[in-house]
């Protein structure tokens, strides 16, 4: 491994463990026994490492929708499988999360692209929605406000819930990717048609 990707290895590993505030480049050098300036020579400062594990988040997350919208005949199986592996996305990154506010603050190239993504987002989840509509998982009669709001609930809870989880349940990892992902998906218990309904009860309830 490069020392490059070393460097974001680790920092990922403290951001993660200790929290954003918590860690410099001098803590992530010490964890690699290598000197600040060499650590310096490829990350001039924190928020450089920053914009990096944030388009890596991205792009996991890019490729993991692509393959989402270019499944032919969704089934509930897909989209528990597409939740499933969010969460565990979002928490391979949770420091972003947990301190979210101070990080787009700090960096706001960060910020940016955040806000352009948010929006584009939205119309690939509706875009999803829609083909789960023509599969016959949703009801086809869903009133749009209602999708509308739905994927803003799935975005507020996506964004939030490892917070929620450090502060309130304190599940581990693989808990809390369960927990979470069900939490998410009975959102949408409600939309699904009556034979999904029973699918989703049988299959995916504890």
């Amino acid at each position: 491994m490069k020392t490059k990707d070393k460097i974001l290895s680790k920092a990922l590993e403290l951001f993660n463990d200790k929290g954003y505030n918590n860690v410099t480049t001098r803590h992530i050098a010490a964890e690699l026994n290598i000197s600040a300036g060499n650590l310096h020579y490829h990350f001039k400062h924190s928020e450089d490492i920053i914009k990096i594990l944030f388009s890596e988040l991205t792009l996991k997350m890019d490729e993991l929708l692509n393959l989402m919208k270019k499944t032919e005949n969704k089934t509930l199986e897909d989209l528990y499988k597409f939740t499933y592996s969010t969460s565990e996305i979002f928490y391979s990154y949770r420091f972003i999360f947990i301190n979210f506010i101070d990080i787009l603050s700090q960096n706001p190239d960060v910020e940016s692209k955040y806000e352009r993504i948010n929006f584009s987002r939205k119309e690939e989840f509706q875009q999803i929605f829609s083909d789960l509509q023509k599969s016959n998982i949703f009801q086809k009669d869903i009133p749009h406000f209602i999708i509308d709001g739905l994927v803003e609930q799935i975005f507020i809870i996506a964004d939030n819930w490892l917070t929620h989880n450090r502060l309130i349940l304190k599940l581990n990892p693989k808990e809390a990717v369960q927990h979470y992902t069900l939490l998410q998906m009975n959102l949408f218990y409600p939309h699904f048609n009556k034979e999904q309904q029973k699918l989703y009860e049988e299959h995916y309830i504890p």
